[in-house]
C-alpha cells in the first residue's frame, strides 16, 4: 500500500528522474505590485536552504511604506477588474492556472530548496494549485444574489458585491500551493489581492510572478514579502477590510485583536492537535499505515492537519504498534531535491529547537520513546535542520506532548479502552481541525463523527483533502472555511435592493 498523501487526491504529478536535482533561483527577489517589480523601502533580509543552512540570497522585507504603496496599487485596479465580465475573470485566472502547470516541477525544486520539504511530494503542490484555481473559475458565474416575493408592483432583490483589496497571509509548509490557490477566491469575486508569501520560503512566489506577468491586469495580484512587519502592517492598513490566515493560533490571535479595531472580515486557517482514534474492530493493518501517514512525516509533521494524537483500543494496542514500527521505517529523512527522499527537514532553526525541545519534555512527562526522538546521524545531513520519525507512547491526555501543538514528527500514542474517556481526552485539548475514525461498525462511526469536536472528519480515511469539500475548524483551530464554495462566498458582502415599481 501506498504512503503518499497528496493534499488532494484527484490530482497526480508526473516522475522526473530520479536523484538530487537542480535548482534555478527567481531573478527577481523584490516587491511586486502594480504590475512591476519595486525595491523595497525595507530593504533585505536572506533565505536558506534548511537543508544545509546556507543562504540562497536575499529577499525583500516590506516596510509600512511599501506596504500601503502596495495597496494602493491594488485599490486603483480594483473597480476595472470588478467591471470586468465574471467569465472573463475565469478565463484569465485559468491561464495562470496553466503556467503553473507547465512550470509545476521547477516550482517544486524551489520550494523543496527554500523550505525542506521532499520534491516528490512538493511537485504536486503547483498541481493542487491549478486545479483550485481552475475550480474557482468555473463557479464564476455562481457568484449569485436572489429574488425575494413581495408582491404585485414591488421587486426586492440581492446582490454580492467584492470588499475591494483583501489580503491573504500563508503558511510555509506549502509556499506556492498556498500563494497561488489562495489568491484564486478573492480573485474570481471581483477583489484584488495582495498576498504575503511565508518570509522563510519566499522565493517560488517570485518565480510564480516572473512566469504569469503580464497576464493579469496591473495591480490585480500583489505579492509583498516580509516578516512581522509586512503582516502587521497589512493587517492594520485602513484599505483591507478583507484577511485571511494560513499559520499558528498565536498568530491568528494577533491579527484578530489588531483587526477589530476596524472590525476587519477575517478567516483563520489555524492549528490542530488532531486524533487518530483506532477502535477493536478496525482493519489494523489499513489503521496502521494510515495512524504513520496521517502524522505526515514527509513535511516533517509541519502540518496543521496532521494527526499527532493516536489513541488506540488497549485490546489491538500491542499489534497496531508492531505495524506502526514497520510503516514508520518507510519515512527516511534526506535532502529533499532527491526524488528518493521521502521525509524532507525542519524549515529553521528555531523551529528545529522547538521540537527537539517537546521530545526531551516528553520523555520527562513519563512518555516512552519507541523510534526516533534525534537528529539522523547521516553525515550528509549534519549541516541541515533535520529530525527522525519520532513516537512516544504510554502518552496520557495530562501530559503537554498531548496537549501543544509539536508542529514537527512526533506521534504521540495514548490507550483507551471506555468510551466515555475517550471522547473527553480527544476533546480535551483547545483545538478542533481534524479527525480520523477506523471502525468497520457504521454505527460506531457515525457516533464517534458526531462526539468529536472537529471541523474535518475522515472515516476509515486520514490525510487528504478533496477539491469543493469546505476545510475548516472549530475552537482555536480557526474562524472560516476554505477549498469549497463557502470560501468564495466569503470574498463578497452582501446588498439588499428593493425597488417600488
Amino acid at each position: 500500500m501506498s504512503h503518499s498523501n497528496p493534499a488532494f487526491t484527484s490530482v497526480q504529478a508526473s516522475s522526473p528522474p530520479s536523484g538530487p536535482q537542480s535548482v534555478a533561483l527567481p531573478q527577481h527577489r523584490d516587491l511586486y505590485y502594480g504590475g512591476a517589480w519595486h525595491a523595497p523601502l525595507g530593504g533585505y533580509s536572506e533565505t536558506f536552504n534548511p537543508a544545509n543552512s546556507q543562504s540562497l540570497g536575499r529577499c525583500a522585507e516590506a516596510n509600512a511604506m511599501d506596504v500601503d504603496l502596495a495597496v494602493q496599487a491594488a485599490a486603483l485596479a480594483q473597480k476595472d477588474w470588478q467591471a470586468l465580465k465574471p467569465l472573463e475573470r475565469a478565463a484569465l485566472l485559468k491561464k495562470v492556472a496553466a503556467v503553473l502547470r507547465e512550470h509545476s516541477f521547477e516550482l517544486a525544486m524551489l520550494d523543496a530548496t527554500n523550505c525542506g520539504n521532499p520534491i516528490i511530494e512538493m511537485q504536486r503542490d503547483a498541481l493542487i494549485a491549478a486545479a483550485q484555481i481552475d475550480y474557482y473559475a468555473g463557479l464564476a458565474t455562481e457568484i449569485k444574489g436572489e429574488t425575494l416575493p413581495m408582491g404585485e408592483g414591488v421587486l426586492n432583490y440581492s446582490l454580492r458585491e467584492p470588499y475591494g483589496v483583501c489580503a491573504r497571509i500563508v503558511a510555509y509548509n506549502h509556499p506556492i500551493m498556498f500563494t497561488a490557490a489562495k489568491m484564486a477566491p478573492p480573485l474570481i469575486a471581483g477583489n484584488t489581492v495582495i498576498m504575503k508569501p511565508p518570509y522563510q520560503s519566499p522565493l517560488s512566489s517570485y518565480r510564480m510572478m516572473e512566469l504569469i506577468d503580464g497576464i493579469l491586469p496591473r495591480g490585480v495580484l500583489n505579492i509583498i514579502t516580509g516578516n512581522v512587519i509586512a503582516g502587521q502592517s497589512l493587517v492594520t492598513h485602513p484599505q483591507v477590510p478583507r484577511i485571511s490566515l494560513i499559520g499558528s493560533v498565536p498568530t491568528g490571535r494577533a491579527i484578530a485583536a489588531a483587526g477589530a479595531d476596524r472590525l476587519k472580515h477575517i478567516t483563520l486557517e489555524l492549528g490542530g492537535k488532531n486524533a487518530c482514534i483506532v477502535y477493536p474492530d478496525a482493519d489494523l493493518d489499513k489503521a496502521a499505515l494510515a495512524a504513520v501517514n496521517g502524522m505526515n512525516f514527509t513535511w516533517c509533521g509541519q502540518s496543521c492537519g496532521s494527526t499527532s494524537r493516536l489513541f488506540i483500543h488497549t485490546s489491538v494496542h500491542d499489534r497496531v504498534m508492531v505495524k506502526i514500527a514497520q510503516h514508520i521505517k518507510y519515512y527516511r529523512p534526506g535532502i529533499p531535491t532527491d526524488m528518493a527522499t521521502t521525509m524532507g527537514s525542519i524549515v529553521s532553526q528555531t523551529q528545529w529547537e522547538k521540537i527537539m525541545g517537546y521530545i526531551d519534555l516528553a520523555q520527562r512527562e513519563g512518555a516512552t520513546l519507541v523510534h526516533g526522538g534525534k537528529a539522523p546521524n547521516d553525515p550528509a545531513l549534519q549541516q541541515g535542520w533535520f529530525v527522525e520519525p519520532t513516537v512516544f507512547c504510554d502518552v496520557t491526555q495530562t501530559m503537554r506532548i498531548a496537549n501543544e501543538e509539536v508542529f514537527g514528527p512526533v506521534l504521540s500514542v495514548l490507550r483507551w479502552h471506555d468510551e466515555t474517556q475517550l471522547f473527553a481526552d480527544v476533546n480535551a485539548v483547545e483545538y478542533g481541525l481534524t479527525a480520523s475514525i477506523w471502525t468497520r461498525d457504521l454505527a460506531t462511526a457515525h457516533k464517534a463523527a458526531g462526539k468529536v469536536q472537529a471541523g474535518f472528519v475522515w472515516i476509515n480515511h486520514v490525510s487528504s483533502h478533496f477539491i469543493g469539500a469546505s476545510f475548516g475548524g472549530v475552537k482555536q483551530s480557526g474562524i472560516g472555511r476554505e477549498e469549497g464554495f463557502d470560501e468564495l462566498l466569503t470574498y463578497t458582502q452582501a446588498k439588499n435592493v428593493h425597488v417600488v415599481l
